[in-house]
């Protein structure tokens, strides 16, 4: 039987990092909860083990039932019955499926109903079911709102809704855009009041493109605060689908990602809770929120990429051209090498991610229950800024490189690829949208510009060029070679003291030190296993051409030129 966690060893090597027995001591609390709860792990052996068997579970969901269904979804996508939204047949098939293996709340503490796992498990799980379902991965992961509301909610809050997610199954939204609004969140209007007769509040206003609009539970960025129009005047919001305040006016018909219902929302006097503090809406909790999601996009890009690269190697081992299989051919096996090591790649940036993120928020969890030590706050510090930069150079680098994976999949199909007879076809139209939602590519480089900025990129490339052993010395010092151009590269741009001209080249900057970073991380991945030495060789080679494109470019663009751009855009 196909299993999607079995068949990616990926997953078990990366869970065994050596980093991963922190996260897990601190996430349970040094196994203190054994006590408490039958089912928690007793040591990092055991807590291991219940991961691989929970991720063992979702892998056999992923293939017989989420992976099976994808097309039948994508075929019937979902409606609007009665102002309210209807999944297809598949995608509530499933939700049910993976609701009653309990997989629904997954990182919620056990006192809440959920497992209590640290991010790492989540995300895997994340991703083996985009590589299933693209779409359908939107609708679970949208259970990180109800991270956001075990964070900054309210005991009751928490008590409320917390355990609805793995008990009865709900659904979330995260309900930020508007129709003006945009990308620019700090624009939005809807309006939140306080009704003083009730003790509630009252949003009403209109949202769009909203994910999983229509779900149970909502988190509903609105303006609380009259006579503003910037981000200090927004709060967040807990809106209940069982109040039935809420219109599903509009279902947008969509390029990709079809089964995830995408909606125009009017919200009428609708009752709503206020979450945390008025006026922190924006600038922390949804900010915290959009991390978590950016993340999660870096998840669903790599296991469209999973998908796409698979497809191509079935297609081109089947397809005979001239007498012989298209995979003999040196035009076809470069591109399908190409893929499976960008992929490699990327899988090493996005969980070397995931652990940053989580000792961060495992040490933010720590000190609700003791004080941390003067090591620990330093470290909590250290990875809360590499989790910074790291989370959008994943979000970046995995969309970007998940469309280009998919349009060489589908060139690989050749015109068979872009009839409907091949999945490549759906998974190539899911790929498009990672690059432009949670947050454009534009928007991710000017995240991730900070990591080069800062310093905070190099003095990591520092850490990681440390850890290489002998054996890897001649690609360590093609990655030396690399890293001074890269220095140079960035002292160049800065010395200019030109904002225009530092946000010109920054997405330069960026993917530069991104190439870098994975370079060293793929050659630390190949010092454990040896199974990514020809991955990390490869990769190397690939982000030396593409370094080097970048920097002819910079040193050859001259300043006056950004004059050519700008009266380019004026005409």
């Amino acid at each position: 039987m196909s299993n999607f966690y079995n068949d990616t060893p990926d997953f078990s090597f990366h869970l065994s990092h050596p980093l991963m027995k922190k996260v897990v001591a601190l996430k349970e609390k040094n196994f203190n909860e054994a006590k408490e709860f039958d089912y928690a792990p007793i040591n990092h052996e055991d807590a291991l083990d219940s991961y691989n068997k929970v991720l063992e579970i979702v892998g056999e969901i992923c293939a017989i039932t989420i992976a099976e269904n994808a097309e039948s979804v994508d075929t019937e996508g979902p409606k609007i019955v009665n102002n309210e939204v209807v999944y297809a047949k598949g995608t509530t098939e499933n939700y049910q499926a993976l609701y009653k293996a309990g997989m629904i709340g997954m990182t919620l503490p056990r006192k809440y109903a959920g497992l209590n796992f640290p991010i790492m498990p989540y995300v895997m799980a994340g991703e083996m079911i985009a590589r299933a379902d693209a779409g359908f991965a939107n609708i679970w992961g949208l259970q990180d709102c109800a991270e956001t509301i075990y964070e900054f909610g309210s005991e009751e809050q928490k008590e409320t809704y917390l355990p609805r997610f793995n008990e009865q199954g709900d659904t979330a939204a995260m309900v930020l855009t508007e129709p003006d609004a945009g990308s620019d969140l700090q624009a939005v209007s809807l309006k939140a009041s306080w009704d003083e007769e009730n003790k509630l509040w009252r949003l009403n206003g209109v949202k769009r493109f909203i994910t999983n609009g229509d779900a149970d539970i909502s988190l509903v960025l609105a303006r609380s605060v009259d006579g503003t129009s910037d981000a200090r005047g927004l709060s967040m919001f807990i809106y209940d689908r069982k109040n039935k305040a809420v219109k599903v006016r509009h279902l947008e018909h969509k390029l990709g990602i079809v089964g995830s219902p995408t909606t125009e929302l009017v919200f009428n006097n609708a009752p709503a809770e206020l979450v945390g503090s008025e006026k922190f809406g924006l600038i922390k909790y949804v900010m915290s929120l959009m991390n978590s999601a950016r993340l999660g996009v870096g998840a669903q890009s790599v296991g469209i990429a999973e998908a796409a690269y698979r497809e191509a190697v079935k297609y081109a081992r089947e397809r005979t051209q001239f007498g012989q299989p298209i995979i003999q051919f040196p035009a076809v096996y470069e591109m399908i090498t190409n893929m499976k090591v960008k992929i490699d790649g990327l899988r090493a940036l996005l969980y070397e991610t995931t652990r940053f993120v989580d000792l961060t928020k495992a040490y933010e969890e720590t000190m609700k229950s003791r004080k941390l030590e003067k090591e620990e706050r330093m470290e909590m510090k250290h990875y809360g800024k590499l989790a910074n930069v790291f989370t959008p150079l994943i979000k970046l680098m995995g969309s970007e490189a998940s469309n280009s994976i998919a349009y060489d999949s589908l060139q690989i199909h050749g015109g068979t690829g872009f009839m409907k007879d091949f999945p490549i076809e759906r998974i190539y139209r899911d790929a498009r949208i990672t690059s432009i939602y949670e947050g454009t590519s534009q928007l991710q480089v000017v995240a991730a510009i900070r990591g080069v900025t800062t310093g905070v990129y190099i003095d990591q490339i520092r850490v990681y060029e440390a850890e290489v052993s002998e054996e890897n010395q001649k690609l360590k010092e093609t990655l030396q070679e690399l890293t001074t151009q890269y220095t140079k590269a960035v002292e160049k741009v800065e010395a200019a003291e030109n904002q225009d001209y530092l946000d010109f080249h920054a997405r330069r900057l960026v993917e530069m030190a991104g190439n870098i970073l994975t370079s060293y991380l793929l050659i630390l991945d190949s010092q454990r296993n040896k199974v990514y030495e020809k991955s990390a060789k490869l990769f190397v080679e690939l982000a030396a051409a593409e370094n080097q494109k970048n920097n002819d470019y910079i040193y050859r663009f001259d300043i006056s030129e950004l004059d050519f751009y700008k009266q380019a855009i004026a005409e």
